[in-house]
Order: C-alpha cells, then structure tokens, then sequence
C-alpha cells in the first residue's frame, strides 16, 4: 500500500497483501501517525471513501486495486475555554489554590472529553493568571486524581509556585493521605506496597504491577476500621504518584477497592462476599453497586512556596462515602 499527502486528503492504494483485511485494520496498519480507534471514529464520520463511494462501515474488507481517500478534519484548537463550573475552594492566595475535587470531574482535558473538567473551571475562576508549566492543557495542574476520585488537590497560580511545588512532589515533601474503602480486611492491618507500576499489556485503560517494566511505586497502608472480615476502610499514604496507585496496589494485594470499574470485583463475587454478611438485600446492593471508586484523598500537606510555611488541609468523607461507610458498618 502506498500513500500520498494532499492537503488533508491521504490516498491509498490497496496493494495484493492488504486485499480481504478489514478497512480500518488494512488503514491504521500503514499509517503510523493514527491509531485503530483514530481511524474507526473517521470511518463513521464519513471521512474514508473507495472509488468514490463513502465507507462508513470499518468492517468493510477491501479488495487488491482500490484506492482509498481519507479526508483529514482540520485540527481542534487544543487550548481549553474557561467554563463557570462550581468548585469547592479550601484556601486560595496569590500563589496557589487547595481545591477539593468532586467525584465526576476531570481533571484536564483529554481524547473525548474538552470540556467540563477541573482546568475549564479554574480559567473561569482564575483566568490567564495560571502557571504554564503543564502546558496549555494543564495549566497550574502540579498532580492529578482520577475523574471518580474526590478529595484535596494543590494547583499553582504562576510557574514560580509549579516549580516550587512539583520539586516537593518529587522529593515527597508534598504528602496526600487517602481514604480507601476495600473489600476484605488486608493483613497483616499495616503495612507497605512496593511494586513497580506500568500500563498493563493488554488493557490500555489499565495499570498493572509490571516488574522491571514499571516505575518504581510504594504505597503505605493502614487499616483503620474493619467491617467483619467483609471489608475495611483503609489509610493510604503515597511516596510515589502512579496512575491509578493506589487502585493498582490494594488490587495486587487481593483488596480491591470497593465499586472500582477496572479493578475491583466482579458483581457476582462482590454479592457472595456480602450474602455471608447480615445484612438486608437494599444494604448489600448499596455496597456491591457503588458507582465510582471509594477513594478520597483526604489529607494534603506541603511547605507553601512562597512563605516557606507549612501547610496542612483536611477534607472529611463526602456524602456518598459517609453512607457507604454507615451501611459497611451494620455488618
């Protein structure tokens, strides 16, 4: 198959190797710059044609002699547009902002979602007086938690204060105590988690323990109350910042967290777990059902980068982790 550039029109030809493949499989195979996914969400937007005839099938499996035409959309401008989106502000000075994040809200525009997250809020609320450091996705993000993860985040207002604060990321002088709810009870109650964490190799939404192909990650745990041998609410501290860590780490030690979509248990097991409990069937559903992961991050604490002053925040559980733990607690 070879390829030529026009403009924004890429044109094909199928060579004898390629006939009887599927169209997005015979198309992202040859072009390197796009992903299968890529391609696909083109072939539905009606973007690749065959002898003139628009495909928008990417089952569609193309024959020895066809020539393939694929209109490139011109690019979206990537910088985010300020967007009034409530936010709740635990301190905020010249320098930087305590934020304590709502569970359903993104952190940074991505693939799929340009609005509507954390960094449209704050243009809105603190306009082009954000640090550049992250780019213009990310202005004044110095860490991030999941979209389905609520608690307390630090953002800098300059690149003065990015820096000061990333460096104390990096030496772990900036520390976050989480809150996890998880199923069954980890033994011993207190320990720690040191195992390298990579993209999975087979999932690409998922982390996994990868060994020698992962970054170094530690997390500490401590369990502060146990429901039966059911479950338990775990104290997480982090000495590294991972995606998906902590989610990553308590599911390597067979604890997943409890309403986790990636790692936590399958519907069925979590129900067995909870039918051995006494518990009414409304109160087991609760648990088993939760819809995001239970995790909080409930503590943070740094030295502030312009006053050199140490600074501690506190967040208590929000309502829907105040009710999982009241129900967890008539097992």
């Amino acid at each position: 198959m070879d390829d030529e550039l026009d403009d924004n029109v890429i044109t094909l030809s199928v060579s004898e190797e390629w006939a009887g493949q599927r169209l997005d499989k015979a198309v992202s195979g040859l072009i390197a710059d796009y992903s299968r996914t890529r391609i696909q969400a083109l072939i539905e937007e009606g973007a690749l044609s065959i002898r003139g005839k628009v495909i928008t099938d990417s089952k569609y499996k193309v024959t020895s002699g066809d020539e393939i035409e694929m209109v490139i959309p011109p690019p979206v401008d990537d910088t985010p547009r300020s967007e009034n989106i409530p936010l709740d502000i635990v301190y905020e000075d010249d320098d930087l902002l305590v934020i304590n994040k709502q569970s359903g809200l993104t952190v940074h525009p991505g693939a799929g979602q340009r609005e509507g997250t954390l960094v449209n809020a704050l243009l809105y609320h603190c306009g082009s007086t954000l640090s550049g450091i992250g780019g213009v996705k990310r202005p004044g993000i110095v860490h991030r938690l999941d979209k389905d993860t609520s608690g307390l985040m630090v953002v800098a207002k300059h690149d003065r204060a990015h820096h000061g604060l990333s460096a104390q990321l990096a030496d772990r002088t900036l520390g976050r105590v989480y809150a996890a709810f998880v199923w069954r009870v980890p033994a011993p109650i207190k320990g720690s988690v040191t195992q390298p964490i990579g993209r999975h190799p087979t999932h690409r939404l998922k982390m996994a323990v990868r060994g020698r192909e992962g970054r170094e990650a530690t997390t500490h745990y401590l369990v502060k109350e146990s429901y039966g041998d059911r479950a338990s609410w775990v104290e997480c501290v982090l000495e590294s910042g991972r995606t998906h860590q902590i989610r990553v780490h308590m599911g390597y030690l067979k604890h997943p967290l409890i309403g986790d979509p990636l790692y936590g248990l399958p519907d069925q097991e979590a129900r067995s777990i909870l039918s051995h409990a006494t518990l009414k069937d409304k109160d087991q559903h609760i648990i088993a059902s939760f819809p995001r992961q239970a995790l909080h991050a409930r503590e943070i604490h740094f030295i502030h980068p312009g006053t050199d002053d140490e600074m501690s925040f506190e967040s208590d559980l929000p309502t829907d982790l105040q009710s999982l733990r009241q129900t967890l607690q008539k097992i």
